[in-house]
């Protein structure tokens, strides 16, 4: 851990950091004073953040809880302050890099990750799994023993509060987990007598984690004691039966019954090490995944299906190299037979194999609400999850499809396509070349890809009755069934061995353990015709009886909410979207919630975000019209659709303040949409929701609610332009284009212009922006909106500005500058100076530029948008340096680097680092220009920002000697200037 930060000029003293024992920090070899526990504390949570911004809020909450002091975040303050004197001894003088950075409502700790003990300790980890995916065993052992190496102790030891209470206890489980790997390597290694000491500490202290047992029982039994390995087993299991009332797993079993049966192939041959054992072990987790890893959580009893798991895991060679060829297994068969439950479990036991990540999608093929995934949609997911940022995002499928193709070539990564509709749905999903594992479920046979795409396909017929026996014994207990033989014989047949209705028969069996079985067998006799009819006919009739069942015993608020559930649109909801639609308390809602959750109608499948599966969603849809009034469903959907649009206004002042709002309607009765306090809150709250809130104006447009349709798009604009979600937009902003005119509605009309006008800006399409401004604006002056009319003055200038076009770009500028001083909108006026100044700056009228950019900063500072202040001094100081003004340039920049920290703009810190880094170049100062434009170049990394290329050409071209001596290549400062982030009025 000796990486230095980097500042203009200077090399400082490398900083390092722990965190993994008591929390402390060296400079060099001398260790720093970090004051009180409760500073740590503070300096704590900004490690864990890892270079993300924490609240002061939160700050507040992680060292004191839900009682802090009185002078709390005085005394926060106080803390980061001394924090900054010990880290950044000479920050005053800006010879210090800066630690702890100020961004919006909170701060940041900017540490590499190698001058980290966590992050060194994960960079092993995941090192460690690519290894040992790789085949290379001893290398990857030798790489978690070095990792754990890193740990001293109690992680934060001494540390108060909540947070650190917390991050202990994940710390050691992740410590733990680490742990049983590298057990696990040692005794394939063959160095079983090295472990066997350590293991019987270990499960002393961990006597019910039977994976520890495991291992001893194999070293044991490796080193000549079987007894004794047998007498480790039957620790194990009486301290289970005992204290959890479970008998040990089926793998301890197994590797118990291959003991007493002295099985010759638990020796270890020399040519077996480093090669998976029989029992085959979990995968090594990692802290820091490679790649993604997006795949639902394994069904825990997970029970059958073992002919079927072997013919797909046939598909991989058995050598434990790579596929030649791209691998693909169609699972079919009909709904609630099982088929995403398989798939996810066949992608869990193999995901080892496949150390580049895992991808997954539901492609609701079969969605009841017609919601299918376009294959472009899921690619841009997919895109997405491989690290591609939204601006890099190609336009078209086609361009889509090989950009997809491109990064999965040379990369071993397992594909998981749920609930696919057809080939044609799939087949844009595929990889080009070999390497990877597709794995596609489906109601349809998918045969296009088995006749040209070499799929092998696995139809799932029903449980064998053995494995139905096991799937409820695994829910209610061997005893419960063992106790009525013949109850729980009628229960299969009554369900026909289908996993789906199954499941639910064992729900209502699991949660009245004091009913017999054969109670609950007599009552699926006598409901609704019985289950005798899932012997055949048609699948949705059938199933409808087990869930008419089920609904039928929940309270009436819980089945009012499970009805209405079936007018959602999205794929998941949240507990407070629930409760706008269903107009209740959201504390009364999320009670509602886990009640149908306990009855297995509902599935929280992330923490706090519940889905329906399809046939269940169906269900709903068939309740919710059958019996409730067309005026309550009206009411429901106007509530729900209400809330996403009144939740994304309270964000709005957060992502754009002082930007012109969208008009609103009043909010229904009953309908309480969220608030927010902080910009961190608001941005994440829009980017959990963006599919929910796209849908939603997709649903308003449909149901007749073309003012939500437009407004909802409007209060979007600052989240899509920050994110740069430009596909997400343009849809959105051109449906809501579409409903406002199709009610006539001139005022949404003209909004949703200039929102489409916006999308196609930043995708650079400037003539279309252009040719909808020019729209927009008319409608403006119908409506004698003279706001909006400045507006379109202001977008068409900086549409011009960026396209080029200097001269149109400084007329319709002027011309919204003088409309915002009639009409008094100082926000807008200080942004089209900005824009202004820029524009006389890149065709030398440098002192019409100075005068436009001075009364922007005078506007800016009146109303506090220090945001597009730190713009402005970027431009001031670029003007000096084309006016050869070198030090009044650099203290421009100088405080535009302040003003940008500040605000938590990295993007703008990046642009000004750049043109610091010209004007060292132009003095002559080669290594000062290196240095800051190596610290741009890393911010842009950071980011993906595709101005990292040019600044990685501008620092190569400094190794890169012209015939004089100097640079062959130096960078224009009239150019590549930052686009102005806050156009728009």
């Amino acid at each position: 851990m000796n990486t230095a930060y980097e500042h203009p000029g200077r090399l400082t003293d490398s900083i390092r950091f722990a965190v993994l024992g008591p929390i402390r920090a060296w400079r060099g070899d001398q260790e720093l004073d970090l004051g009180s526990p409760q500073q740590r504390a503070v300096l704590g949570a900004l490690l864990l953040r890892r270079g993300r911004p924490v609240t002061v809020g939160e700050l507040v909450d992680a060292v004191w809880g839900e009682e802090p002091p009185t002078a709390a975040v005085s005394v926060l303050r106080t803390y980061v302050s001394r924090l900054r004197k010990v880290l950044e001894p000479a920050r005053d003088a800006g010879d210090s890099p800066q630690v702890v950075i100020s961004a919006a409502d909170g701060y940041l700790a900017h540490v590499p990750e190698d001058a980290l003990d966590l992050g060194v300790f994960e960079r092993r980890v995941a090192e460690a799994k690519r290894l040992r995916a790789a085949g290379e065993v001893p290398a990857a052992a030798d790489l978690l023993h070095s990792a754990l190496d890193e740990w001293e102790g109690t992680p934060l030891a001494g540390l108060p509060g909540p947070l650190a209470e917390a991050e202990r206890s994940r710390l050691h489980e992740e410590r733990l987990n680490i742990l049983e790997n590298r057990l696990d390597l040692d005794v394939r290694l063959g160095r079983h007598g090295d472990v066997i000491a350590e293991l019987t500490a270990l499960i002393g202290e961990h006597p019910l984690r039977e994976q520890l047992c495991r291992m001893l029982m194999l070293a044991l039994y490796r080193s000549g004691r079987q007894a004794d390995a047998l007498a480790a087993y039957r620790r194990t299991r009486r301290t289970l039966v005992a204290e959890l009332g479970i008998e040990p797993g089926a793998a301890l079993r197994e590797l118990h019954e291959r003991i007493l049966a002295a099985d010759s192939s638990l020796e270890l041959s020399p040519s077996a090490k480093g090669a998976d054992p029989p029992a085959a072990p979990a995968a090594l987790p990692s802290a820091s995944p490679a790649g993604p890893s997006q795949l639902p959580a394994d069904l825990a009893t997970f029970t059958g299906r073992r002919a079927e798991l072997e013919q797909a895991q046939a598909l991989l060679p058995d050598d434990g190299n790579y596929p030649a060829t791209v691998l693909i297994s169609a699972i079919g068969g009909m709904a609630g037979i099982g088929k995403t439950t398989l798939a996810v479990h066949l992608a869990h036991r193999i995901a080892h194999r496949f150390p580049d990540g895992q991808l997954f999608i539901n492609l609701r093929g079969f969605d009841p609400t017609g919601t299918i995934v376009p294959p472009s949609e899921a690619i841009r997911t997919f895109l997405d999850a491989l690290g591609v940022p939204p601006h890099r995002m190609p336009a078209g499928l086609d361009a889509q499809a090989a950009l997809y193709r491109s990064l999965l070539a040379g990369r071993r990564i397992l594909i998981l396509l749920d609930n696919a509709q057809d080939t044609d749905q799939v087949r844009p999903l595929l990889p080009g070349t070999p390497g990877c594992l597709v794995i596609v479920t489906s109601r349809n046979q998918l045969s296009g890809l088995v006749v040209n795409d070499g799929a092998l396909p696995l139809t799932l017929n029903p449980l064998a009755p053995a494995e139905a026996h096991d799937f409820l014994a695994n829910r209610l207990g061997a005893g419960r069934l063992a106790a009525e033989p013949q109850a729980a014989h009628e229960l299969i047949a009554h369900c026909a061995r289908l996993p789906l209705a199954l499941a639910i028969v064992a729900a209502r069996a699991a949660t009245n353990p004091g009913f017999p079985l054969s109670a609950v067998a007599t009552e699926l006799r006598d409901s609704h015709g019985s289950l005798d009819a899932f012997a055949g006919g048609d699948l949705t009739s059938d199933v409808r009886a087990v869930f008419s069942w089920s609904y039928e015993a929940l309270s009436a608020p819980s089945a009012r909410l499970f009805r209405l559930l079936g007018l959602h649109s999205g794929p998941d909801i949240t507990a407070p979207a629930a409760a706008a639609l269903a107009g209740l308390p959201l504390r009364e809602t999320r009670g509602l919630l886990v009640e149908l959750t306990r009855a297995h109608l509902l599935a929280e499948h992330q923490l706090g975000r519940y889905t329906l599966h399809d046939l269940l969603r169906v269900y709903a849809g068939e309740r919710v019209h059958a019996e409730e009034t067309r005026r309550e469903r009206d009411g429901a959907v106007e509530r729900l659709l209400s809330w996403y649009l009144h939740t994304a206004d309270a964000a709005y002042p957060f992502l754009t303040p002082h930007r012109r709002r969208v008009p609103l309607e009043p909010l229904p009765p009953a309908c309480q949409p969220l608030a927010f306090t902080t910009h961190e809150q608001a941005l994440n709250w829009c980017e959990a929701e963006r599919t929910h809130l796209v849908a939603a104006v997709h649903q308003a447009a449909t149901s007749g609610r073309p003012g939500i349709a437009w407004r909802l798009t409007g209060a979007l604009w600052g989240f899509f332009y920050l994110r740069s979600h430009l596909h997400d937009w343009l849809d959105a902003a051109l449906t809501g284009l579409d409903a406002a005119r199709s009610t006539r509605d001139r005022r949404g009309e003209a909004w949703s212009l200039v929102d489409v006008a916006a999308a196609l800006a930043q995708m650079y399409r400037f003539d279309e922006a252009i040719d909808h401004l020019r729209q927009a604006m008319a409608r403006w002056r119908e409506l004698r909106d003279a706001h909006g009319r400045a507006q379109c003055l202001g977008n068409l200038g900086n549409a011009y500005l960026q396209s080029g076009r200097i001269d149109k770009a400084i007329e319709y500028t002027r011309r919204a500058l003088a409309v915002d001083r009639v009409i008094g909108n100082a926000w807008s006026e200080g942004i089209v100076l900005a824009n202004l100044g820029d524009a006389y700056q890149r065709v030398g009228r440098f002192d019409e530029a100075i005068d436009c950019l001075e009364q922007a900063l005078s506007v800016l500072r009146t109303i506090g948008n220090r945001w597009v202040e730190g713009v402005t001094l970027d431009i001031l100081g670029t003007v000096h340096h084309r006016l050869q003004h070198n030090d009044e340039a650099l203290e421009h920049y100088r405080r535009a680097l302040e003003t940008h920290r500040d605000v938590g703009n990295r993007w703008g810190e990046g642009h000004t680092l750049g043109h610091v880094g010209e004007v060292y170049l132009a003095a002559g100062r080669l290594e000062s220009a290196r240095t800051t434009w190596k610290q741009a170049l890393a911010i842009f990394e950071e980011f993906d920002h595709p101005d990292a290329q040019e600044m990685r050409r501008r620092v190569g071209s400094l190794d890169e000697d012209a015939p004089d001596g100097r640079p062959g290549t130096r960078p224009d400062p009239a150019a590549g200037r930052e686009t102005n982030p806050t156009t728009g009025g």
